[in-house]
């Protein structure tokens, strides 16, 4: 791998000489392979030979990188592929978060942190994602609607809309844009895109999505940053910057020695950061700080915040919930917004109604269906929710060919004796979606974005019986 000059500098500055060839030396490898299973569809519970993520129960190192999109279960969200740095997010919650909160991804696509967050609050907990970009948002609800969380609300808004919209979170993840640093062993396009003025402008935009953050933090609140870069400017620089600003404390994570963190890299600070270097971890390069918001309120953002948050009803008014196919009804709003039928937890309801009217929502809750004529056409985001009453569909089972040729949206071929209708598909006793049956062939449902696009016919022996 070819370097650019100024990092080499950089990072010898910044390693001394010795550290920084081990360093480099790791770059020239193969970097490890791991998965997080989604303990909400799937036992976590580590196998024999199985190598755990020590700071993620759920992550799990592979020998080997299968090729995942050619197992059925990725696409059933039994778990995410995950580079195991990353997983760190889960350590941080379990620590500090033990009690129901609301938290903001504020920058969460494609949705690695984000499942890996939810699967780490408490219970009751409601969880913001969002993602400025369109189409990384898509991506976002696709990877969110695969996990199965109910209490997740996916927007598409640049930080500053948060900040104007006064919604305030107990938690709020700043993994902010950086300049990359730490992919460079997995894409070398991050190598050729590096230079020095894109760190000072990356830690500008930082500061500036930072600024926006803070002032959506409740009183006593945590913001967790994090990047996935090694330099100093766009890491403890912001966060002896964010200190200076705010008053904010920095609070320590828990952590071993064996699993090889490096703490703060800048001459005269000393506060808990942590650092994951190739060469050192086993993952890829990944920076985090964890700083508590102090004493002083923004009351009158809060009271802000109290009035809008009048229930509201849906955009064609709320809708009996007895017709629709999800388990404990009761802790559901069933609403409908157009022809979509949604349904919100309960118990955020308010926040959803906010959120509604002040963001730009692309998903909350379930995606129950989508009104056609007389008749309701079942969701994926239905298909895939973990609160899904499957008896309210009759089952079919199909082989590993079968769920291929039904995930590349091919036309599938039911068992003769299948009602007509809907039909719920599973793999491996997993769902991975709808398909309605008219009696001669069944129309396949999958979303049309969502299908495996190559023509590669794999090998069942192929894959990896991950879960």
């Amino acid at each position: 791998m070819k370097l650019p000059e100024d990092f080499e500098r950089q990072m010898q500055d910044l390693l001394g000489t010795q550290r920084y060839e081990t360093f480099k030396d790791a770059l020239g490898q193969m970097p490890p392979v791991s998965i997080r299973r989604n303990p909400l569809k799937t036992a976590t519970n580590g196998r024999d030979g199985e190598e755990t993520v020590p700071w993620c129960p759920n992550g799990v190192y592979l020998n080997e990188r299968p090729n995942f999109t050619f197992d059925p279960l990725l696409h059933a969200g039994c778990y995410y592929v995950q580079e195991a740095s990353s997983m760190f997010i889960d350590q941080v919650l379990r620590q500090y978060a033990n009690k129901p909160l609301t938290m903001l991804d504020l920058c969460a696509a494609p949705g690695g942190k984000s499942t890996a967050a939810r699967a780490a609050l408490p219970a009751g907990s409601l969880l913001f994602c969002n993602e400025p970009m369109h189409n990384r948002a898509q991506i976002l609800v696709e990877n969110i609607q695969k996990f199965g969380a109910t209490d997740v609300i996916v927007t598409n808004n640049y930080p500053k809309d948060y900040r104007k919209a006064g919604i305030t979170f107990d938690i709020i993840l700043c993994d902010v844009p950086c300049s990359g640093e730490g992919m460079f062993r997995k894409d070398e396009g991050a190598v050729a895109e590096w230079s020095l003025q894109k760190t000072d402008n990356c830690q500008r935009l930082q500061r500036e999505i930072v600024g926006d953050a803070w002032e959506c933090l409740a009183e006593n609140g945590l913001l967790i940053y994090s990047t996935c870069t090694f330099n100093t400017r766009e890491n403890e620089e912001n966060i002896r910057w964010i200190c200076s600003e705010t008053g904010a404390e920095v609070l320590p994570v828990q952590t071993e020695d064996g699993w090889n963190i490096t703490g703060s890299l800048l001459e005269g600070f000393d506060k808990p950061v942590y650092r994951f270097i190739p060469g050192w971890t086993r993952g890829e390069g990944l920076f985090m700080a964890v700083l508590r918001k102090g004493a002083a309120t923004h009351e009158k953002q809060e009271q802000g915040n109290k009035k809008k948050q009048g229930k509201q009803k849906g955009k064609n008014g709320d809708l009996p919930a007895h017709n629709i196919p999800i388990l404990r009804k009761e802790d559901f709003d069933i609403t409908q917004r157009g022809n979509d039928i949604y349904a919100i937890p309960a118990a955020w309801r308010n926040e959803y109604d906010t959120a509604s009217r002040l963001l730009k929502v692309m998903h909350a809750g379930i995606k129950v269906g989508t009104l056609k004529g007389k008749d309701m056409v079942p969701d994926q985001s239905l298909a895939l929710s973990c609160a899904l009453d499957r008896e309210a569909f009759p089952n079919v089972s199909l082989d590993y060919a079968e769920a291929i040729s039904y995930l590349r949206k091919e036309a599938v071929t039911l068992p003769p004796d299948t009602p007509c209708g809907i039909v719920l598909l599973t793999y491996g006793g997993h769902p991975i979606g709808f398909a309605k049956n008219i009696g001669r062939r069944a129309n396949n449902l999958y979303p049309q974005e969502w299908r495996i696009r190559s023509t590669h016919i794999p090998d069942e022996k192929t894959i990896t019986q991950l879960i």
